[in-house]
C-alpha cells in the first residue's frame, strides 16, 4: 500500500468510527451561508458555510429519532479556508471532498444522494474571495464525495460555457456563483437560477465579470443526473439582465424573470418549479430606467413566477 493509499484508508476508518459514535455532545460551530439537505430517511444534512471569520467544508448529519449530531468529513472547526480535494471527475475516492464555501446550494435526487453547487471560497494566491462552479455528488451509504462537474481550480471566478439553448452537452457548464436557487423537479433533475457570480463569458475583460465582484445571473439550467449533463434552458448568457414579466398570470417563451441573487424556489406537487423575490441593486436599476442616481442599496423583488 503506496502513501496516497495510506492516507485514504487512514481517512476512511477516521470517517467511519465518526459515523459509528454519534454523540450528545456533537454539535456543528455557528454558521451562516451553509448547504442543508434531507436524506430520504428524514435525517439533516449540513455543509460549510462561514464561521468567526473563516469559511468551513464539515460536513454534518443530525439523526432526527436519535436527536444527535454526527462530523462526517472536512476540515474540523479553527482550520481557516480548507481547500478541496477534487482527485478524479466521476471517481469516488474516501480522500475527495469540497473546498470551504459559503452560499452554495444542494439538492437531493430520486435516489437520495445529496448535490452540492458552487458558492463563494477562498482563493489563497490572490489572498481574495473567488466564485465557485463545481458540482460534487456524496452518497450517504458509502460516505463517499464524486466531483462531477466544474472547476477544480481557484481564480477569479469560472466562466460558464453556455453552449446552444436547450441542447444538453458534455461541455455545457454554468458560470461560478453564490446564492443561487436549487429545486429538483419529479424527475429528480436538478435545476438552477441567477445568483450573483462570474458567468460572463471568458472574452470578456469588464471586471464585474471576475469572482468577488461579480454580476446578477437570471440563467436557468437542468442537469440530467442520469446522463451527467447540463442544459442551459432560459435566460441570458450575461450579467444584469432585467426580466420580461409579459401578462400576469399567462406563460409565454418570451417571460423570464431578471436577474437576482438570494431568491427561494418550490417544486409543487405536479412539478412545477416556483420562484419568489431575491435581491437586485438599484445602481443597475437606476442605470436602465436612465437616472444617473448613484443608490447601491439592494431593491427586494416580490414578484412571484412558475415554470412548467
Amino acid at each position: 500500500m503506496d502513501l496516497g493509499e495510506r492516507k485514504q484508508h487512514s481517512e476512511r476508518k477516521r470517517r467511519l468510527w465518526h459515523d459509528e459514535h454519534p454523540s450528545t455532545n456533537n454539535v456543528p460551530g455557528a454558521r451562516y451561508g451553509a448547504v442543508s439537505w434531507t436524506d430520504k430517511s428524514g435525517n439533516l444534512w449540513l455543509f460549510g458555510g462561514f464561521d468567526a471569520g473563516y469559511l468551513c467544508n464539515d460536513l454534518w448529519a443530525f439523526n432526527t429519532t436519535a436527536k444527535t449530531w454526527t462530523w462526517i468529513n472536512g476540515s474540523q472547526e479553527g482550520v481557516s479556508n480548507p481547500s478541496g480535494v477534487y482527485g478524479t471527475k466521476g471517481v469516488a475516492v474516501a480522500s475527495n471532498v469540497p473546498a470551504s464555501r459559503w452560499g452554495g446550494v444542494g439538492w437531493t435526487d430520486g435516489n437520495g444522494n445529496l448535490w452540492l453547487f458552487g458558492g463563494a471560497g477562498y482563493y489563497f494566491a490572490a489572498g481574495a474571495s473567488a466564485y465557485l462552479n463545481d458540482l460534487w455528488e456524496f452518497n450517504p451509504t458509502t460516505k463517499l464525495w464524486t466531483w462531477m462537474s466544474g472547476s477544480s481550480t481557484f481564480g477569479l471566478g469560472a466562466t460558464g460555457n453556455y453552449g446552444t439553448q436547450g441542447v444538453a452537452a458534455v461541455t455545457n457548464v454554468p458560470g461560478a456563483r453564490s446564492s443561487a436557487v436549487a429545486l429538483t423537479d419529479a424527475s429528480g433533475n436538478l435545476w438552477l437560477f441567477g445568483g450573483n457570480g462570474a458567468n460572463c463569458p471568458s472574452s470578456s475583460g469588464s471586471i464585474e465579470c471576475r469572482g468577488g465582484n461579480g454580476p446578477f445571473l437570471n440563467d436557468l439550467w437542468e442537469f440530467n443526473v442520469s446522463s451527467d449533463q447540463w442544459t442551459w434552458v432560459s435566460g441570458s448568457d450575461t450579467g444584469n439582465a432585467e426580466g420580461a414579466y409579459g401578462s400576469l398570470g399567462v406563460a409565454a417563451v418570451t417571460n423570464v424573470p431578471g436577474a437576482r441573487s438570494s431568491a427561494v424556489g418550490w417544486t409543487d406537487s405536479s412539478g412545477n418549479l416556483w420562484l419568489f423575490g431575491g435581491a437586485f441593486p438599484a445602481r443597475i436599476l437606476t442605470a436602465a430606467m436612465g437616472t444617473t442616481s448613484g443608490n447601491s442599496t439592494p431593491l427586494r423583488n416580490v414578484d412571484l413566477g412558475r415554470r412548467e
